[in-house]
């Protein structure tokens, strides 16, 4: 392997002291069927606790010296061509999220299930034939993605107690032609895919399974021509009664009556299995009211994503910027909108320190042309047409939110500057100002002083655009980030709980629709976006796998 090349990614990392590295794309594949492999000085980053290599269909394998990062919790190694996982995995006991998705795998190695933090495991499009034993011992997984490849059967000891906290397992477009009883064990399993598999029968026992709430059993040939009926066609809810009234009729075949006359000790825990099924029951009604929920979609997966240029330029004026993309955020109810953006003002008072730490800004997405560029201009170039106000240059409106505070300040008979005045102070003696531009050349966005009427999101606003910069760290940024989505969690989920009636705010653009409010999901859905510096390489990509992480209380994100 020859590292004579020295990688900027990596150099940069190293030099920052990054916690973050993502290489991906047709120049970094360049790179690794120049070297055969990646460099081997990525293996000296080991304050790395995220790291993603995709979309190199030359990385064919994994050095072991991966083992020197031990304090990765996320290793993204998908849309690659690897043809296996070194054996050293084991070795990463921080490891919380593995995904080796679209490779060339046709074995995982049993060291995995050393891992005793791993929640979330991606092998998907793949050709495993068989997965290890051995996975009961991860008692931390939540999620289990092995569709797409060509396994027979689940390993023995998968549908284990130990396995409490398995929610999720996706196996379909498989040859799985068995699926066992005992997967009534997994007492937290909520959603189950066994699409297009080689299943005759679906075990009654499934119904068994408390909090069982998505099931997909279709494209499987089942003996059961009525249950494949179902399958096909009907909720979850419908075919586990169905299982349920089939284990009823198995137990008076089996010597009893159908309240299980002969055997007094089976009705006995019957009667005690159903009373824990209502307290889990209610425990997860409980929860779920708690709970707010995020879906997150990768980049990968949306091609056409709005990208964000940042220029070298303001480097000096104001460095960091984090972006994403948000739909689902319900405005139109009665005072949602007007709830929400009380709720910017609120972070920007508190956690924002009155837009000197950091200033977020909300857009429309359907106004935005991209791509976008995070740039700088001289204070007489830099025009926008501020919320609610004329076409100014930034002279003219800084002047302008001068005289403003200073008449607010003298009706309140202050002497000390307002809040106004902070962060006015931070543009002082700067001879350039940042400003976000989209691809017609208009300034959409001026921090830290506003955003442009151009890009104003309404009660009819779907998409936004969501942007946070700040000149005292990237971490702020992608803290202040997570804080917003949080909230906007919370206040849609409060919108979709109230059902309030549209056109109770005077921005109305719709007269009310009844029957839409009980139809409103409060699930956020949260694209990535990367930022890029001039030349195309990665600065920062939101949210990654340790943003939004599991410290937020009441918050579950969906990868």
């Amino acid at each position: 392997m020859d590292d004579t090349e020295v990688w900027p990614e990596i150099e940069k990392a190293a030099a920052e002291k990054r916690r973050e590295l993502v290489l991906h794309g047709p120049a970094i594949d360049q790179r690794i069927s120049s070297n055969q492999g990646l460099s081997s000085s990525i293996y000296s980053l080991q304050l790395l606790n995220y790291l993603e290599v995709s979309q190199c269909p030359s990385l064919t394998e994994i050095h072991a010296d991966i083992q020197l990062l031990t304090n990765l919790q996320s290793l993204i190694l998908c849309r690659n061509k690897l043809a296996s996982i070194p054996h050293v995995i084991g070795r990463l006991k921080s490891l919380k999220v593995l995904d080796v998705s679209v490779n060339n795998l046709t074995a995982v190695p049993e060291e995995i299930s050393q891992l005793p933090e791993l929640t979330t495991l991606n092998v998907s499009c793949n050709s495993l034939e068989l997965l290890p034993e051995g996975l009961s011992r991860c008692s931390k997984l939540s999620t289990i993605n092995v569709s797409k490849n060509r396994l027979t059967a689940f390993p023995p000891d998968l549908f284990s107690e130990g396995l409490d906290l398995l929610s999720t397992l996706v196996a379909s477009d498989n040859c799985i032609q068995e699926l066992r009883g005992d997967i009534q064990q997994l007492a937290a399993l909520k959603v189950l895919d066994l699409a297009n598999n080689k299943l005759n029968e679906i075990p009654w026992n499934l119904s068994d399974c408390p909090k069982l709430k998505e099931i997909n059993f279709r494209g499987n040939k089942l003996s059961d021509k009525r249950l494949e009926k179902m399958v096909n066609g009907c909720q979850t809810k419908s075919i586990l009664e169905y299982l349920r009234g089939k284990g009823r009729g198995r137990q008076v075949e089996e010597g009893g009556d159908a309240d299980g006359g002969r055997q007094p000790d089976k009705k006995k825990k019957q009667q005690q299995r159903k009373r824990k099924e209502k307290v889990a029951e209610e425990q997860e009604e409980v929860e779920e009211v708690r709970k707010m929920a995020v879906r997150v979609l990768h980049v990968s997966d949306a091609p056409t994503a709005l990208t964000v240029q940042v220029s070298a330029d303001v480097k000096d004026v104001r460095p960091y910027l984090v972006c994403c993309l948000v739909k689902g955020m319900n405005l139109k109810p009665g005072n949602s909108l007007k709830r929400f953006l009380m709720a910017q003002t609120k972070l920007h008072e508190d956690l924002c320190g009155k837009r000197t730490i950091a200033t977020i800004a909300t857009h429309d997405a359907e106004l935005l042309k991209g791509p976008l560029v995070y740039g700088v201009r001289t204070p007489t170039q830099l025009k926008i047409v501020p919320l609610g106000r004329r076409e100014m240059t930034a002279v003219e409106l800084i002047r302008l939110l001068h005289l403003e505070a200073d008449e607010l300040r003298k009706q309140k008979k202050r002497q000390n500057v307002t809040g106004l005045h902070k962060y006015l102070q931070l543009l002082q003696g700067k001879s350039q100002y940042p400003c976000l531009v989209d691809a017609e050349g208009d300034v959409i966005s001026f921090p830290p002083i506003t955003n442009s009427e151009k890009t104003k999101i309404k009660k009819t606003t779907k998409e936004l655009f969501l942007e946070v910069t700040s000149g005292t760290s990237l971490q702020t940024c992608k803290d202040i980030m997570d804080a917003l989505i949080v909230k906007m969690a919370e206040l849609n989920k409060f919108t979709a709980e109230h059902q309030e009636e549209a056109g109770s705010d005077v921005e109305s653009d719709a007269a009310p629709n009844p029957s839409s409010s009980t139809e409103t999901s409060s699930q956020l859905v949260i694209q990535q976006l990367r930022t890029t510096d001039q030349d195309g390489n990665l600065k920062v990509v939101y949210p990654s796998k340790t943003d939004l992480s599991d410290n937020i209380n009441n918050l579950t994100v969906i990868w």
